[in-house]
C-alpha cells in the first residue's frame, strides 16, 4: 500500500540510497521464495500488526523525547511491513514468481494430492535452492521498481497492490504460461467444471506430470460462490471499519487478517482470506465519516465497500486466476481496482479524501 510518508522516490535519488534499496529488495524477494509466498505474507501481517499497535500506543502515551509522534508506525509498518523486507510487492511477489518457476522447472516437486498446477502452490517453502532464490530476488527487485514508479507517476491507486498484480502477469509471460488462459466451461465466469471435478483435457501449457489437473481452478474452493463472497465481504468490511473508528488505524485490520492466514497455510480448512476486505472496510469508514458525521453510517459504508471489494476480487480471480497455471492474487487485484476508482473520484472532487493514498 502506498503510504505518503514511506514513499522513496527513485527519480533524483542518489546512487548509494538507491543501491541500498535495490539490494534489500533483491534479498526480500529471495526471502519470499525461501519461505514461500503465503508464509512471507503472514510475516507481513505480524509486522504491520506490530507497527500499528505501537502507533496506537504512542498516540495514547504521547510524543516520546527521541521518537517524533507517528515515527514508530512509519518505521515498522511502512519501511518493513510494506517495505523491502516483507512488502507484498517484494517478498510475496518473489514467492509467487518462484512458484511459477518451480511449476515449469521442477514438476516433480508437486505435493501429493495437489490437483492444481504446481505454479499455484504458494504455501510451500523452497528453502535454499540457488536458482529458485534468484528468481525470487529478481522479481522482488522488479516489484519494488514497479511500486516506486507507480508512486513517482502519481497513479491514483495502491502501488503495492498494482505491483503484486503486474509481477504475477510478468512471471507468467517469462516462464511460458498463458497470460489468462482458455476457459473450460461457458466463459471465464463459469465455475461449473470445477464443481463437477472435470480434469483438463489437454495440458499444452504445462509440463506433462500436471496433465490431469482440474479444468478450472478457483482461487479458494471454499470462497468463490457469490453469496458467500459478498457475505464475508460485509463481515470483513465492518470489522475493518470498526477498527479504524476505534483506533484510527487503517492498516490494523489488514494486519490481523494477514496474520489469520497462518492457519490457512497450516491446512485449517475454510479459513477465509479477508485482508483486502478489512483494508477497504477501513477506507470506506475513512471516506464516509467526514461526509456523514455518523459512526453508524460510516460503519455501514465500511461493510458495503467490503462487499464490493469481495465481489471485485472474485470477478478478477475468475478472469485472471482460474484458467492459467500460476497464482495471480485476487486480493491485490481488487485492492488496486477499488482504490483506483476511489482515487479517481477523489481527484474529480467527488470524495472528501482518498483513504490512505497520498494524493
Amino acid at each position: 500500500m502506498v503510504l505518503p510518508l514511506q514513499t522513496v522516490p527513485i527519480v533524483g535519488m542518489e546512487l548509494e540510497p538507491f543501491l541500498v534499496l535495490a539490494i534489500t529488495a533483491l534479498a526480500g524477494g529471495a526471502f519470499g521464495a525461501a519461505l514461500g509466498a503465503l508464509p512471507s505474507f503472514v510475516f507481513t501481517g505480524f509486522v504491520v500488526f506490530l507497527g500499528e499497535g505501537l502507533a496506537i500506543l504512542q498516540s495514547e502515551v504521547g510524543e516520546l523525547p527521541s521518537v517524533p509522534n507517528g515515527e514508530l508506525a512509519v518505521g515498522i509498518t511502512g519501511v518493513i511491513g510494506f517495505g523491502a523486507i516483507t512488502g507484498p510487492h517484494i517478498a510475496f511477489a518473489g514467492g509467487v514468481a518462484a512458484s511459477a518457476y518451480v511449476g515449469k522447472k521442477y514438476p516433480e516437486m508437486s505435493p501429493k494430492g495437489w490437483d492444481y498446477h504446481l505454479g499455484k502452490n504458494i504455501t510451500e517453502a523452497y528453502g535454499t535452492k540457488p536458482d529458485i532464490l534468484a528468481v525470487g530476488a529478481v522479481f522482488g527487485l522488479l516489484g519494488m521498481l514497479i511500486s516506486q514508479l507507480s508512486s513517482g507517476l502519481g497513479l491514483p491507486t495502491d502501488g503495492i497492490a498494482l505491483s503484486v498484480f503486474l509481477t504475477a502477469l510478468i512471471a507468467r509471460a517469462v516462464f511460458g504460461y498463458p497470460i489468462i488462459g482458455k476457459p473450460a466451461g461457458d466463459g471465464y465466469f463459469d465455475m461449473g467444471p470445477f464443481e463437477r471435478e472435470e480434469p483438463r483435457e489437454q495440458a499444452d501449457d504445462v509440463p506433462e506430470p500436471n496433465a490431469g489437473r482440474l479444468a478450472v481452478e478457483p482461487w479458494l474452493p471454499h470462497q468463490y460462490k457469490w453469496p458467500g463472497v459478498a457475505a464475508i465481504g460485509v463481515v470483513g468490511g465492518l470489522l475493518g471499519g470498526y477498527i479504524w473508528l476505534q483506533t484510527g488505524s487503517i492498516f490494523l485490520g489488514y494486519g490481523i487478517s494477514a496474520m489469520s492466514l497462518l492457519f490457512l497455510n497450516l491446512g485449517v480448512a475454510k479459513i477465509p482470506v479477508t485482508h483486502h476486505l478489512t483494508l477497504l472496510g477501513s477506507v470506506g469508514a475513512v471516506i464516509a465519516m467526514p461526509m456523514v458525521g455518523s459512526t453508524l453510517v460510516a460503519l455501514l459504508a465500511a461493510g458495503a465497500l467490503g462487499a464490493v471489494t469481495g465481489v471485485v476480487g472474485e470477478a478478477s480471480q475468475r478472469i485472471f486466476y482460474a484458467h492459467s497455471g500460476t497464482h495471480v492474487d485476487p486480493p491485490a487485484m481488487s485492492i488496486a481496482a477499488v482504490m483506483l476508482v476511489i482515487g479517481i473520484c477523489y481527484l474529480l472532487g467527488l470524495l472528501p479524501n482518498a483513504g490512505y493514498l497520498g494524493l
